[in-house]
C-alpha cells in the first residue's frame, strides 16, 4: 500500500512484479532476472507478498469454480498499482482474457486487466525500449509461445495477413554478439499446453521434439522465449535426450549473460 500511496504523491511510478507459480518454485532466477531488467530500465519494482497463482491451471482444465477465487485474489492483490508485469505471456493472457468470465463484478477488473503486461511487451510498448544494452554471444532461437503470439500479439503470426512485427525479437536483436536463428516453422506450438502435457504426454513430447529438431537444424545453441512453462517442457526433453542446447528465459538473455 505504501508504494501505491507514494505514486499518488507524484513519486516514480510503481511496477508490481507478479511471479508465476512454476517460476517461483522451479526457476527463481527468472524472477530475479526480471526484477533486475526492470530496475535497469528505471522502474521502481515492488513484490506484493500476498500474491498466489493466477488460476490458469484450473481454468485450462475447465474448473472455473476453482479458478474464480484465485482470480478475485489476484485482482485484490494488484488493484491500484501503476503496472503489473510478469515474465509469462500465458499468465498475462489469463488475466486479460479469462478474468472477465471469472470475476465480472470485481471493482478492479478493468483497471488490473489494462495495467497487466508481459515483460517484453512492457519494455517495448510502455517503456518504449528499442535497444537493450548488453552482450550475449550465441546463436539463439526464439520460441514464440501460443499465448504470447495469438492472445497478446507479441508478433504478427504466420497465419495473419498483417505487416510483420516481433516485439521480442526486436529487443533481442539489439544485444551485442547475438545471432538470431529462425526455425522453419516460426510459431508452432511446443506441445506443453499445461495439463495437456500430462494427459496427452505422447503427443506433447512428439510436438516438443519437433520444435527442438527445428531449432537444431537452424543451428540454435540457446532457445529462449517469454513463457518458462513452454521452456520447461523443451528443457526436460532436451536434457532427457542429452541435446547440446541451453534453454533460458528471455529475461536472462536480455540481461546480457555470456553464453
Amino acid at each position: 500500500m505504501a508504494a501505491r500511496q507514494a505514486h499518488n504523491r507524484g513519486v516514480m511510478p510503481t511496477v508490481a512484479l507478479f511471479v508465476p507459480c512454476y517460476v517461483d518454485q522451479l526457476y527463481p532466477q527468472v524472477a530475479v532476472a526480471t526484477l533486475r531488467l526492470l530496475e535497469r530500465h528505471g522502474c521502481r519494482v515492488v513484490f506484493p507478498p500476498e500474491q498466489t497463482c493466477c488460476g490458469q491451471p484450473m481454468a485450462n482444465a475447465g474448473q472455473a469454480a476453482d479458478a474464480a477465487p484465485l482470480a478475485r485474489a489476484f485482482l485484490d492483490t494488484f488493484a491500484g498499482y501503476d503496472h503489473v508485469v510478469a515474465p509469462s505471456g500465458s499468465c498475462v493472457a489469463m488475466v486479460r482474457h479469462q478474468y472477465p468470465g471469472l470475476a465480472p463484478d470485481h471493482p478492479a477488473l478493468q483497471q488490473v486487466r489494462a495495467s497487466t503486461y508481459e515483460l517484453c511487451e512492457y519494455l517495448h510498448d510502455v517503456l518504449g525500449v528499442r535497444r537493450v544494452e548488453g552482450r550475449f554471444a550465441a546463436k539463439v532461437g526464439l520460441h514464440r509461445s501460443c499465448h504470447g503470439q495469438r492472445e497478446l500479439r507479441l508478433a504478427s503470426g504466420s497465419e495473419r495477413q498483417v505487416p510483420p512485427f516481433d516485439k521480442v525479437k526486436t529487443l533481442l536483436s539489439t544485444l551485442e554478439g547475438i545471432t538470431l536463428v529462425e526455425p522453419s516453422r516460426t510459431d508452432e506450438c511446443c506441445g506443453f499446453g499445461g495439463t495437456f502435457a500430462a494427459t496427452e504426454e505422447a503427443v506433447s513430447c512428439l510436438m516438443g521434439k519437433d520444435r527442438l529438431d527445428d531449432h537444431a537444424r537452424a543451428g540454435a545453441e540457446v532457445i529462449t522465449g517469454v513463457d518458462m512453462s513452454c521452456l520447461m517442457h523443451l528443457d526436460g526433453l532436451a536434457r532427457r535426450e542429452r541435446r547440446p542446447v541451453r534453454i533460458l528465459h528471455v529475461a536472462e538473455v536480455l540481461l546480457g549473460e555470456a553464453a
